[in-house]
C-alpha cells in the first residue's frame, strides 16, 4: 500500500510516501534500458519530512545530493540507500556550513539547483546553501544549460562580449555548439539586434556569389569539404578585418550559418540544375539532354544502372544520383559506359583518379578485344563533375581537355608522386 504524504507542484521533484507503514523519499531519476526513468525510494523520518515540507531550498539541495547515486545504480542497479539515507542528516537538518562542507566532499548535481534559481555567483564561491534562498519550485533548463556551456567556454579561456553573445544567441548556438545554426532574431536583446546585422552583412557580401556544391561520394546530401572551407576562409577573413574585436566562437559561428545556408540551397536544388550549371560555367558544348545514345553506369560491386535519352532526366545527374545512393568505404569505383561505341570512362574515388577506355579492335575469332587506356590524376570532386559533364556531352574526345591524359598507370603514379611532393602554395 503507497500513499502519497507530500508532493510540490512541479512533478519532477522528490515526494514523499508512506509504503507499507514507512516513510520513504520517492524520485524518477536515470534511465532503464528502454530510455524511460527509474524509480528509486529510500527511508527517511518523520524531522526529515518536516524539512522537506517548509524548506523549499533543503528539499531541492538533497535532491541534487541523490541524483549521482541514482546515476550510479544504471539501468538495473540498486540505489545504494545507505548512501542515500547518510544525505539526510547533513542535508536536511545541518548547519549552512555542514551543508556546503558535505557539497565539497560528495557529487551533486549542480544543473539541477541552477534550474531551480540557484545564485550561480554564490555556487561558485561554495556558498551552496545560500545560493538556494530565491529557489523556485518551477524549473528552467535552459538556464542551467547556458549555464554549463559558459563553464565549458571558461575552461577553454574563452570571454564572450555582449556581440558575441548576441551572435552565438541569434544563431542558435549560444548553448550547444554542434546545432547545426539557424537564424533567431527574437532570441537577441533588441538593443544588440542592429549590430548582429551589420556582422551577418559582412558575412554575405564576403562569399556573395560563391556555392558550396553536393558531393556524392559522401551520399545523397554529401558537400563539397573544398568549397565548404573556400567559403569558411572568406567569410572568417571579411569578419574578422571588420570586427577584430569579435570572440573565435562568434566568428565561427557567423561563417557556419554561411556555409549551412550555402549547403542547405545546393541539397535542395535538383541535381539536374547543377548538371548545366556545371556546363555552362566550363563551356562544355553541347546540352546534355540532346545525347541520343545510352549510357550504362555499374559500381564496384557490379550493379548496373541504365540512362535512355527518352529517360526525362540528363545523363550526369542520373549518374550522380546513382553514386550517390551506392558509394561507400568499400564501392568507390564507378564506371559509365556507351557501349554502343565501345568506350567510357571509370572513376577511382579512392585514389582521385580517372581513366578513360576506348575500344581499338573487337575480339573476334576468340581472340580479346583490344583497349586504349589513358589515366589522369583528378582534383575533388568538382574535377570528377567537369569530367562527367564533358563525357557525356562529348564522349572520349570531350575529355581531351580536361585532364593530362597518361597512357600507363605508372605514369599516373609518377605524376602523382611529384604532384604530392610539389611545395604548397
Amino acid at each position: 500500500m503507497r500513499d502519497i504524504v507530500f508532493t510540490r507542484a512541479s512533478g519532477w521533484i522528490p515526494n514523499v510516501i508512506r509504503e507499507d507503514g514507512e516513510l520513504k523519499l520517492m524520485l524518477g531519476a536515470g534511465a532503464d534500458a528502454n530510455h524511460s526513468p527509474r524509480e528509486f525510494t529510500f527511508p527517511i523520518g518523520e524531522a526529515h519530512l518536516a524539512v522537506v515540507r517548509e524548506d523549499l531550498g533543503r528539499h531541492l539541495l538533497l535532491w541534487s545530493a541523490v541524483l549521482p547515486l541514482c546515476d550510479a545504480a544504471g539501468t538495473r542497479g540498486r540505489l545504494d540507500e545507505d548512501a542515500a539515507v547518510a544525505l539526510l542528516d547533513p542535508v536536511l537538518l545541518g548547519t549552512p556550513a555542514d551543508v556546503d562542507a558535505l557539497l565539497r566532499r560528495v557529487p551533486w548535481d549542480r544543473g539541477r539547483l541552477i534550474a531551480h534559481g540557484a545564485d550561480t555567483d554564490l555556487l561558485e564561491r561554495g556558498q551552496v546553501c545560500a545560493a538556494m534562498r530565491g529557489a523556485t519550485e518551477t524549473s528552467d533548463g535552459k538556464r542551467a544549460q547556458e549555464h554549463r556551456a559558459n563553464r565549458r567556454r571558461a575552461e577553454r579561456g574563452v570571454i564572450l562580449g555582449p556581440l558575441d553573445t548576441a551572435l552565438l544567441k541569434y544563431t542558435g548556438q549560444y548553448v550547444h555548439g554542434a546545432t547545426i545554426p539557424g537564424r533567431v532574431p527574437d532570441a537577441v536583446d533588441p538593443a544588440l539586434l542592429s549590430e548582429v546585422m551589420r556582422v551577418l552583412a559582412t558575412a554575405e557580401q564576403a562569399c556573395a556569389g560563391m556555392r558550396i556544391g553536393r558531393d556524392p561520394r559522401r551520399g545523397r546530401r554529401g558537400t563539397d569539404k573544398r568549397d565548404w572551407k573556400r567559403m569558411e576562409t572568406a567569410v572568417d577573413a571579411a569578419v574578422r578585418r571588420a570586427h577584430p574585436d569579435l570572440a573565435d566562437d562568434a566568428v565561427r559561428t557567423v561563417s557556419f550559418l554561411m556555409c549551412s545556408e550555402a549547403a542547405a540551397r545546393s541539397r535542395n536544388k535538383p541535381l539536374e540544375d547543377d548538371e548545366e550549371t556545371t556546363g555552362d560555367r566550363l563551356g562544355l558544348g553541347e546540352d546534355p539532354r540532346k545525347r541520343k545514345r545510352a549510357l550504362s553506369f555499374t559500381d564496384d560491386k557490379g550493379v548496373e544502372k541504365k540512362w535512355r535519352a527518352d529517360s526525362g532526366r540528363t545523363a550526369s545527374a542520373e549518374f550522380w544520383e546513382f553514386v550517390g545512393d551506392r558509394s561507400a568505404a568499400d564501392n568507390e569505383v564507378f564506371t559509365i559506359e556507351d557501349e554502343e561505341l565501345g568506350e567510357g570512362i571509370q572513376l577511382h574515388f579512392y585514389a582521385d583518379s580517372a581513366a578513360r577506355v576506348m575500344t581499338v579492335r573487337k575480339g573476334r575469332g576468340g581472340s580479346d578485344p583490344e583497349y586504349r587506356v589513358e589515366y589522369s590524376l583528378i582534383d575533388g570532386i568538382g574535377g570528377y563533375r567537369t569530367l562527367v559533364s564533358a563525357y557525356v556531352r562529348g564522349g572520349w574526345a570531350g575529355l581531351d581537355r580536361h585532364g593530362s591524359w597518361l597512357p600507363d598507370a605508372a605514369g599516373l603514379e609518377h605524376a602523382r608522386r611529384r604532384r604530392d611532393t610539389r611545395p604548397a602554395p
